[in-house]
């Protein structure tokens, strides 16, 4: 069930979500072939797991993160640094009216997971989770 914009409803439009998933697979497709030519990035694999987009399609808010999850704030930096480079080149990807500026975060979902993984393993958790007891 679709809601529309006055309902208050927050959930990304399908376009919204097509758009930003073309945007990351531009991405993707840049950092594979090594097109960005930034000493930071040297040595790091970084995976792009989401591009949410503004409703307007103006602003793309990217999520990064390298592999291992260190040196997270300076491979954003150095995409920041970047960014008018990568907003070219993904216009000549990305078939759109405007190229979306891009806006670049550390991904911590893989950190809110861990958290979630560590309390579901502790006993008193367990014990409550547990249906034999």
């Amino acid at each position: 069930m679709r809601t529309d914009k006055h309902s208050g409803s927050s959930a990304p439009s399908q376009r919204q979500l097509r758009v930003g998933e073309l945007i990351r697979h531009a991405l993707a497709d840049i950092l594979q072939r090594g097109e960005v030519h930034d000493p930071a990035l040297e040595g790091y694999i970084i995976t792009v797991p989401e591009v949410r987009m503004s409703p307007d399609l103006k602003i793309a808010t990217v999520f990064v993160m390298p592999l291992g999850g260190v040196g997270g704030e300076d491979v954003v930096a150095a995409f920041a640094r970047n960014r008018k480079f990568l907003r070219g080149d993904i216009a000549r990807r990305v078939n759109l009216r405007y190229a979306p500026d891009l806006r670049f975060r550390l991904d911590r979902s893989f950190d809110e997971g861990g958290k979630i993984d560590a309390l579901l393993r502790d006993p008193s958790v367990k014990r409550d989770l547990d249906p034999d007891d």
